[in-house]
């Protein structure tokens, strides 16, 4: 179990945002108003004996009656609260499914023909981005191999089709490359609050590259990937895998001799990032801000509760 796993927590930060708005008509339809005004009517003794001091022949049948049509009424609309919350739950979880395609649909407002893009390991999202745009638009991409996991080599079989030309670098030759790329576009693991990215391991180094030589960078990640965290430390969102793959356990004499730390994912700060592209298009680091107020609201504390932890 990971239970600092950014994804997690922005899920259920977001149910909560839904529970959060229910709650004002939950608390008009509970039972405790109705309570209230039912204990300052005093009760008669008989079953057929008037009420005392209400002025009316209202009797203690009439009463219980009332009583019982009141909980049968909040009952019903506690029920079609929970309805709704769980409607709009559905409807989150078919935005999630569908977010891939939502994304893809702005693909042509941003690759266009004869372009040399690079991108970085394996990204579903990026890769149904560049599918879209090579329906009707013909590109080069590039594809760094993303060394130790070496992703990029799927990622570039993915996207094998007529009008992509793809070609797959050692990511030792980012630099070099990127004086010829036109647009790099990353998927990324999750979009902190302050614009800043965690993602694949090896992707500062590409952002920093295209900073360098003045080239775009595009980042596309649904909003479930937006979390309400700040990165006041980086490390504490990173996980290491085993270093095996870059220094075999077999080397016995140089394992005892060097520490390797593997980390699976880098952190990017926003000014490396020029735009990114959601569900709802796309947008500057610097307005993460409003969308986490509308994802989100007060339900943002607890993530910051959690990753303080």
């Amino acid at each position: 179990a990971q239970p600092r796993e950014l994804l997690i927590t922005n899920i259920v930060c977001r149910v909560l945002h839904i529970v959060n708005e229910a709650a004002p008509r939950m608390e008009d339809a509970s039972p405790s108003g109705s309570a209230s005004a039912s204990s300052s009517m005093p009760a008669s003794r008989g079953a057929e004996t008037p009420a005392m001091g209400l002025g009316s022949n209202i009797t203690s049948r009439n009463l219980a009656d009332q009583l019982a049509a009141s909980l049968a009424r909040e009952e019903s609309n506690l029920y079609h609260i929970k309805t709704d919350i769980i409607s709009e739950i559905n409807d989150y979880i078919a935005d999630m499914e569908s977010t891939e395609e939502e994304i893809a649909t702005s693909a042509l407002d941003h690759i266009h023909s004869n372009e040399i893009i690079l991108t970085c390991g394996r990204s579903r999202t990026v890769e149904n981005f560049l599918l879209t745009a090579a329906r009707k638009r013909k590109f080069q991409v590039i594809v760094t191999e993303c060394a130790p996991t070496y992703d990029g080599h799927e990622q570039a079989k993915a996207l094998t089709c007529p009008n992509i030309e793809v070609t797959v670098i050692p990511d030792s030759a980012v630099f070099a490359i990127m004086s010829r790329v036109n647009k790099v576009i990353l998927g990324t693991h999750a979009v902190m609050a302050n614009g800043g990215l965690i993602a694949a391991s090896g992707t500062h180094m590409i952002a920093a590259a295209a900073r360098h030589h003045s080239t775009q960078v595009m980042v596309c990640a649904g909003l479930y990937k937006h979390a309400p965290s700040f990165p006041f430390d980086d490390d504490r969102f990173n996980t290491l895998m085993a270093p095996d793959a870059i220094l075999p356990y077999g080397d016995g004499d140089l394992v005892d001799a060097v520490d390797v730390v593997s980390p699976r994912y880098d952190y990017v700060p926003p000014d490396l990032v020029d735009i990114l592209v959601d569900d709802n298009g796309g947008h500057l680091p610097s307005y993460i801000y409003r969308l986490l107020q509308e994802i989100y609201d007060n339900a943002k504390d607890l993530a910051w509760n959690i990753h303080d932890q």
